[in-house]
């Protein structure tokens, strides 16, 4: 097996997942952490969804971050926000950090 063939597998099962949710494709990717989760209620919400329903997503443990990932519109642009990130020090790898933005890029 290759060493990266488990992470991808994670990111096709995410993706799956969210293109059987919803059709939407972003324009942007905005992640908001600590301080910035108000600006999730700007955006006009297609769908929202728990980090916690979608296969392979880390969880957010930060208690100010939400942990929802909203699609919807803003300032006229589709964006895809991730409410609350995920950091090393709460033990997760590099790649399980990205790979919720790896998994939103890959929607299109």
């Amino acid at each position: 097996m290759h060493k990266n063939e488990g992470y991808r597998e994670k990111v096709e099962r995410a993706v799956a997942f969210l293109e059987e949710q919803t059709d939407f494709i972003p324009d942007i990717i905005i992640v908001l952490g600590t301080g910035l989760g108000g600006l999730a209620d700007a955006v006009d919400i297609h769908l929202s969804l728990d980090y916690e329903d979608i296969p392979e997503f880390p969880k957010s443990t930060v208690q100010s971050h939400a942990g929802k990932l909203i699609f919807g519109t803003l300032s006229g642009k589709r964006v895809a926000v991730l409410q609350g990130r995920f950091h090393y020090y709460e033990g997760y790898s590099t790649k399980a950090i990205t790979l919720p933005v790896r998994v939103l890029s890959l929607l299109g």
